[in-house]
């Protein structure tokens, strides 16, 4: 039987003070580890889980969410140190009878996901452009685009026009195999995309089979895959970030930023399109207000 929410309640109360009194953290700290945990009860909720049940499988699961959201190898491991400091104190005063994270392991930091850039870097990007250029303002709103949304790079360059909802925030991205899903836009990147389309789109001859796609080369066609992995490259030596980076580094960056900010997993998956959404009829059961908020409230985009 799922343990009840009081009984959960008490059990991170209780090591809420374990870590104050007995392991002496500071405030900062503390309430870093409670947000790994809550993250793993948050999960477990979604899937009706509950930490005095769960298996070793069921923490695999999470733990795979985590990787295959993007999120950095480094924030993985800190979220694994986290649970499974939290397990091992549940052991301990009998909250539990098996602890099912001893077999866990973190990831082996840098080996398997590209570099995560900082919200500071992502910001030197952003300032390295050269506006006075002709493709300066569609390069910024390029780098909010795939920031801002969490992007696949076949995702950008397939951006339609049409596609972008601005009353409502929204844009509909066509998916890997062609599966469509609904993902908010920041007012930040929609102001980008305006600039973008008053200054250079809306003057440009548009060759044909294009009038629609939102980000053209000089040519009016539409970019490809490579033109923006150079265009992400070049911004960040131009920054003077060493990183080895690509356009996908944003998306990993949006999944890392949104994660360590608070965001629920589920939230997340559905961001970056790892549900399935395939048709219209679908979109209408989402809680749109539940996801705009997830990414508003936790993209540092939006709470400057």
């Amino acid at each position: 039987m799922a343990a009840s929410s009081e009984k959960v309640n008490s059990a991170l109360e209780q090591y809420r003070i374990y870590l104050r009194v007995e392991k002496g953290l500071s405030a900062n700290t503390e309430a870093a580890y409670l947000d790994d945990i809550n993250k793993l009860v948050s999960y477990f909720d979604t899937y009706g889980l509950s930490i005095d049940t769960a298996t070793d499988a069921d923490v695999e699961t999470f733990v795979a969410a985590l990787h295959d959201l993007g999120i950095s190898p480094r924030s993985q491991a800190r979220v694994i140190s986290g649970i499974k400091s939290f397990y091992k104190f549940l052991t301990l005063q009998g909250f539990v009878s098996h602890n099912p994270t001893l077999l866990i392991e973190p990831p082996q930091l840098g080996r398997h996901l590209p570099e995560v850039l900082t919200v500071q870097e992502i910001d030197a990007m952003v300032a390295a452009i050269d506006l006075n250029k002709w493709e300066g303002q569609r390069n910024r709103a390029i780098i909010e685009t795939l920031y801002g949304c969490g992007l696949r790079v076949s995702e950008l360059v397939g951006l339609r026009m049409s596609q972008i909802f601005e009353q409502d925030e929204y844009i509909v991205v066509q998916g890997k195999g062609n599966k469509q899903r609904l993902v908010p836009i920041s007012a930040t990147a929609l102001e980008q995309i305006h600039l973008y389309l008053e200054q250079t789109r809306n003057n440009q001859v548009v060759k044909r089979g294009c009038e629609d796609i939102l980000f053209l080369n000089r040519r009016g066609a539409a970019l490809s895959r490579v033109m923006i992995f150079y265009i992400v490259k070049d911004l960040c030596a131009v920054a003077g970030i060493r990183k080895q980076i690509s356009p996908h580094t944003l998306r990993h960056s949006f999944a890392t930023h949104l994660l360590e900010g608070g965001a629920n997993l589920r939230a997340i998956q559905q961001m970056l399109g790892h549900e399935s959404i395939t048709t219209t009829e679908i979109y209408v059961h989402i809680d749109r207000s539940s996801l705009r908020r997830e990414i508003l409230e936790h993209h540092p985009r939006n709470t400057r």
